[in-house]
């Protein structure tokens, strides 16, 4: 009968490293073996030969084939090599007795979870690979990393090591509120990625802290887009990115329409809003043509506000002259000076006509009532041309970091207007792939990150769901930072249950949370481990000296390797009095297919490039890519070289290099 086999080895990380069979009893055997081939050889040289010499173990067997019969002094030599080897055998199969009656411990009976080390984190891409001797020798240059910051690592002398993500998936963070997060994971991100970035600055210290290093070391052009600002911001028409006279302009105005009426992100709930929808979508064309034809004024969101709600003219004016629109030309009534109205706006005018007057007078209430931000005159100003395009970014000489600057208490007014330049990054850059020989192309310039902290707060922003499964492709990087789980999974302001942000993201960062549904959510992400428990039981008389039994119990015992109470207890950063941070607080990072990281906070300013770098003064005047008209604008001079007292101040994988 076939003896059993236990299957011992679970997990992935466990079959991967399957032991193999022991070869100590083997090993052992052949050692006793010879060992009595060598106590024979030695007593027959100290009977006939030089008794001080040392010979080879096969020496005997050679001898006695020479003698040609079993003379006495090679049989007494021999008889103490049997009993060498055979006190020796003995010895292995006591060793094997005690070894097979003795107990182990399973240690992946109930999981095999386990902290990464330095192994796991360079199999993970998050450090770069050893840099040895050879590689020095053959002149191959240290390897480095132009990637995001997702935390730091310390190894077991103490030393602290930047972890980076170079690849093309995305990053989730969980920090709460003065956690840490913008000096430990965003301010070093944004300090040494070199390529494009989208940056969302609630109250422009991210401009103040970065925004001079991307300009003069990184060679990025810097854009201030803060809506609300009397001076100083970049301004930017969204409905210059409307792709006129194309098969997708209604599908882009359809777009821009629905993020207007529905600005938090909870869909078209009402039926005025799906009204008012389908009335903007057709005034917007009739903006947009009468400008183009030079027939209206310049398309901007505030013209449309000021045709809906224009003091001097009758609504129902308004509603002929769509319908009678000159619109479209066919090429043969061009020569005729004819022309006739889009389809679509003169459907959406007709729609308002053949409704009663107080329907159509809700419905275009309703839609006013959404266009309001922008009879801000500040706004106004601010949106009513583009001296930038979201084709910029990717598609230029030079990089470009956009910063969407919003004041706390200008930020619920300003959201709307927030997410329709989200939703035109995403959809405009994401528009078209094309491949050669089987493969992808990159149709773009630069990398563009798009660093949104808090992006909770702009609301349910479907796109962003949706573009998660397939933007990385089109060389589109997020970088998605919220407080917890529990901003994810709102049913009211968040994406609900069923979510797929945290699917789409390869690397999860987490400080220590405030609320127990993200701390159990860590804690499945970190995985159940085994830990041996051992049990001791005496017997005998309660007033004897020695008791009569001890047993010795070794059980597996099965439990998470991080509960979520050890995650809140995670040590968080320590504050001084002031309130500002000291001391870095532990944080825990997850890759995808990996063991957690059990890792520490970066802060920028204990580092001193870093330090350096964001003390570099931020530009006094934004960057603009084009003039009013729409014409490209000549690239700024290039930043000059970096002197002797500059060299703190390196650019993308020089701080990697100088840790390899």
């Amino acid at each position: 009968m076939k003896a059993q086999s236990f299957n011992n080895a679970v997990g992935p990380q466990v079959r991967a490293s399957r032991p193999k069979p022991g070869l100590i009893v083997p090993l052992l055997a052949v050692l006793f073996l010879v060992a009595g081939l060598q106590t024979a050889t030695q007593f027959y040289a100290a009977a006939t030969l030089q008794p001080t010499a040392i010979y080879a173990p096969w020496k005997i067997i050679e001898w006695w084939h020479a003698a040609g019969a079993a003379t006495p002094d090679i049989m007494g030599a021999a008889n103490f090599g049997v009993i060498v080897a055979g006190v020796g055998m003995l010895l292995i199969v006591l060793f094997k007795m005690i070894s097979v009656n003795s107990s182990k411990a399973n240690v992946y009976l109930h999981g095999s979870a386990r902290w990464a080390d330095l192994d796991d984190i360079r199999a993970a891409g998050l450090l770069p690979r050893a840099y040895t001797l050879i590689d020095r020798v053959r002149g191959q240059s240290a390897p480095g990393s132009n990637g995001v910051y997702v935390g730091a690592w310390v190894d077991r002398r103490g030393k602290q090591h930047y972890l980076r993500h170079d690849g093309p998936e995305h990053v989730l963070g969980y920090a709460p509120t003065r956690s840490g997060k913008g000096v430990g994971l965003v301010v070093p991100t944004l300090l040494s990625w070199p390529a494009s970035a989208v940056i969302a600055d609630l109250k422009g210290e991210l401009w103040a802290l970065s925004a001079g290093w991307r300009q003069q070391w990184a060679h990025n052009k810097v854009l201030r887009f803060e809506p609300a600002a009397e001076k100083g911001s970049v301004c930017w028409n969204p409905l210059d990115e409307i792709r006129l006279e194309t098969e997708n302009e209604v599908g882009d105005v359809q777009n821009l329409a629905t993020l207007i009426v529905d600005p938090d992100g909870k869909g078209l709930e009402t039926h005025w809003q799906k009204t008012s929808q389908a009335l903007l979508v057709g005034v917007i064309l009739h903006v947009l043509y009468n400008a183009k034809n030079r027939k209206g004024p310049a398309a901007t969101l505030p013209a449309v506000d000021a045709l809906l709600a224009n003091p001097q003219q009758d609504v129902r004016e308004l509603w002929k002259a769509m319908i009678n629109g000159q619109h479209l030309q066919d090429p043969e009534e061009r020569k005729q000076d004819k022309w006739h109205a889009h389809p679509v706006v003169a459907a959406a005018a007709q729609d308002m006509k053949d409704r009663p007057d107080e329907e159509a007078g809700s419905v275009l209430s309703t839609a006013k009532s959404y266009l309001a931000l922008y009879r801000d005159p500040i706004v106004a100003r601010n949106v009513g041309q583009s001296e930038f395009r979201i084709h910029d970014l990717m598609k230029g000489k030079q990089a470009v970091s956009l910063y969407i600057i919003t004041q706390p208490n200008d930020k619920a007014r300003l959201r709307p207007l927030v997410r329709v330049m989200i939703n035109m990054v995403v959809r405009l850059l994401a528009d078209k792939m094309t491949f050669e020989k089987g493969r992808p192309v990159a149709s773009y310039d630069h990398r563009l990150l798009l660093m949104l902290d808090e992006f909770p707060s702009l609301g349910k922003l479907d796109i962003m769901q949706e573009s998660l499964a397939f933007i990385a492709g089109y060389g589109i990087k997020a970088y998605l930072i919220c407080q917890d789980i529990n901003q994810l999974r709102s049913r009211e302001t968040g994406y609900g249950h069923d979510e797929s942000i945290t699917s789409n993201c390869h690397v999860q960062v987490a400080f220590p949370p405030n609320r127990i549904e993200t701390a159990e959510h860590l804690s499945k992400l970190t995985g159940q481990t085994t830990v041996t428990k051992e049990q001791i039981t005496t017997s005998g008389h309660r007033t004897s000296a020695l008791h009569g039994n001890v047993s010795r119990t070794i059980q597996e015992v099965q439990r998470p390797l991080l509960t979520p109470d050890e995650c809140m207890r995670m040590p968080g950063p320590q504050k001084t009095a002031t309130g500002d941070i000291a001391k870095p607080g532990d944080m825990v990072v997850y890759v995808a297919g990996y063991p957690a990281i059990y890792g520490q906070q970066p802060l920028y300013f204990l580092d001193k490039t870093f330090q350096a770098r964001a003390e570099i003064p931020p530009p006094d005047k934004t960057d603009r890519l084009r003039d009013p008209k729409g014409v490209v604008l000549p690239d700024i001079p290039a930043a000059p070289t970096p002197t002797a007292n500059e060299t703190a101040v390196p650019v993308g994988a020089d701080i990697a290099r100088a840790e390899a």
